[in-house]
């Protein structure tokens, strides 16, 4: 008896404008940055054509894309609400591949432009297994002061005790396939933002993700027990906005590229793997290989990293030693720059930065649940 794990960050599946762009420049859309925009009133309606016109392409590539994780269970990170889901999954997903993804869950968490963490589930796996949805719970109400994770560093932040853990949420949603019961962890972590403080954006918002770290590792160890947790059957999926190595790229396509891996002495990832608590099953693939995330900014600033996780509990990752996890880039756009040996033929129409699946790649990995 076997499971599909899938995690996806699948970038603002929305169903509301954001018309923010129009007061904060960092939020406007180039298309409409090249135009001279009157009033705020013109605003929303360019803005409303722009982003009609884009998502239908954007979100026929994000479909491919969770299609080709063969996914029995996906958890999703940048989800609007219940209706967005499902509207995306009966119009993209169901028409256009089949085999539609029945359940669905999600809940408003902590995020001030609405996105949240879900998840969907077919009614049963490929091999035939019933997938039963037991129950979920919210954590997004934790704070600091709750777990005693308020420290110096995030009050230097501006983070206060009172204030909540989860920049979205830690969904703690319990299933049974096949009769087997099993818990999945679903987060979407801090993003590393902009430098302050002289730290660049990663070390200045580290604080931040570590607690969120910290905070899912006793839910797990509360709901499990401390000498037991890591032996049960459960995995963490999301995006940790995180690393714990990064590729650096160099050079540039007419002389080549060159590559390095370089490691990182601090990740708020080695909080949930010490002491062997859980693996992050996507360090069994090569080093070069392990990227879900292009990040550039600019010919000076350019590396590949691992920004998406399904972390297994230890006696999960035991039982499936030998599973290698997936990892879908065949919706990236065009401006991401692949290793010598790992291009991969793009979907249909993905343009240089868009359209495009996401900036994410869907992770997948199929367990024994036996």
């Amino acid at each position: 008896m076997s499971l599909r794990l899938a995690t996806f960050n699948v970038e603002n599946l929305m169903n509301r404008f954001d018309f923010s762009g129009y007061r904060n420049q960092l939020n406007e859309d180039r298309t409409l940055a090249m135009f001279d925009i009157q009033s705020e009133a013109e605003y929303k309606i360019l803005e409303q054509a722009r982003a009609i016109a884009q998502s239908d392409d954007t979100r026929q590539l994000t479909a491919l894309a969770i299609a080709a994780t063969r996914a029995d269970i996906i958890g999703m990170q940048e989800v609007d609400n219940i209706e967005a889901l499902k509207a995306f999954e009966y119009g993209y997903l169901f028409k256009m591949v089949g085999h539609g993804y029945r359940q669905k869950y999600t809940t408003s968490g902590n995020d001030s432009r609405g996105i949240d963490v879900a998840v969907m589930m077919r009614n049963e796996t490929a091999q035939g297994q019933p997938i039963e949805f037991v129950r979920m719970t919210s954590h997004a109400y934790v704070t600091y002061e709750q777990f005693g994770l308020h420290t110096p560093e995030l009050a230097a932040l501006g983070n206060q005790p009172n204030e909540r853990i989860f920049r979205r949420d830690c969904l703690e949603v319990d299933i049974k396939v096949g009769g087997a019961p099993m818990t999945l962890y679903l987060v979407h972590f801090k993003s590393m933002g902009s430098p302050r403080n002289g730290l660049d954006g990663r070390e200045a918002t580290m604080p931040v993700r570590v607690a969120e770290a910290q905070a899912v590792r006793r839910i797990i160890e509360e709901r499990f027990g401390v000498d037991h947790a890591a032996d049960k059957r459960w995995a963490i999926c999301g995006d940790m906005n995180d690393y714990r190595q990064r590729v650096k790229i160099a050079g540039d396509e007419v002389d080549g590229y060159r590559f390095e891996v370089v490691d990182e002495n601090l990740s708020c990832i080695n909080v949930l793997t010490a002491g062997g608590f859980c693996e992050n099953v996507v360090e069994r693939r090569p080093e070069m290989n392990r990227w879900t995330f292009y990040h550039t900014r600019g010919p000076e600033e350019r590396h590949l990293c691992q920004l998406d996780y399904i972390l297994l509990s230890r006696g999960l990752a035991a039982k499936n030693a030998t599973a290698v996890p997936d990892i879908i880039r065949n919706g990236q756009p065009w401006r991401t720059i692949f290793p010598a040996g790992q291009e991969v033929e793009r979907f249909p129409r993905a343009g240089w930065d868009r359209p495009k699946a996401s900036d994410h790649c869907p992770v997948a990995i199929t367990l024994d649940m036996a």
